[in-house]
């Protein structure tokens, strides 16, 4: 058990409140509390510090929330992401080798929501035309800005891969515009003119809209945790 699994245990039944008690006010899984009261999953600060606002317990004191291998295991991580976003600036002595892998290997750019401003670059390879069987030129990264889709496991910096769609498709999760700016929803199509929006910051949210009211600007696909 890690530490701070430790500490969420002890405050949670300090509380009288079970798992499922915790879980339904975090808006996460039942499985998910277990799993780190057991120490097999790691927290984002952002959490730890809803945990601690749900629980009235002082948390801040346990900002390592791993044991010491899933440290070790974290830092191997790090590490990866930071050396695939090296390579895609590569110096020039190694332009030889961009051009000799260019058919195989794809610049996947990394954007904020306004899409507007390269953040940097992941390299993924192409098969039969494809990356992750979308177009080249239709995928990208795109870094989570806030936490409205927590309860989707969904946070603050964690980096989602996309492709650009142009129509909502049924109970997906989408980067879209509408009011005047842009977020990640889930989407339902109610009917032909009418989508429900879905957001969980800890607490379900739904928000029905006209299908001309809302620009659908991409599709996540899987989603990278910030560790």
């Amino acid at each position: 058990m890690s530490r701070v699994g430790e500490k969420i245990k002890s405050a949670r039944l300090n509380n009288g409140m079970t798992q499922k008690a915790l879980a339904k006010k975090l808006g996460v899984a039942e499985k998910f509390i277990n799993e780190v009261e057991c120490g097999r999953r790691i927290l984002n600060e952002a959490l730890i510090e809803r945990i601690s606002k749900v629980l009235k317990a002082d948390l801040n004191d346990v900002s390592m929330v791993a044991t010491d291998e899933e440290l070790s295991k974290e830092k191997v991580v790090s590490r990866t992401v930071e050396l695939k976003t090296k390579a895609a600036k590569l110096p020039e002595t190694d332009e030889v080798w961009n051009q000799a892998f260019g058919s195989v290997l794809k610049n996947v750019p990394i954007y904020n929501y306004d899409l507007s401003t390269v953040k940097g670059y992941r390299q993924l390879p192409v098969h039969s035309n494809k990356i992750e069987g979308h177009a080249p030129d239709k995928v990208f990264y795109l870094v989570i800005e806030d936490d409205d889709m927590l309860g989707f496991r969904i946070s603050k910096g964690d980096i989602a891969f996309c492709h650009s769609i142009k129509e909502a498709e049924n109970n997906t999760i989408c980067l879209i515009e509408y009011n005047s700016g842009r977020a990640i929803r889930q989407i339902k199509k109610l009917d032909n003119t009418k989508f429900l929006l879905i957001s969980n910051r800890g607490t379900v949210r739904t928000e029905t809209v006209y299908s001309k009211d809302i620009k659908v600007i991409a599709k996540l696909n899987k989603v990278e945790i910030l560790l």
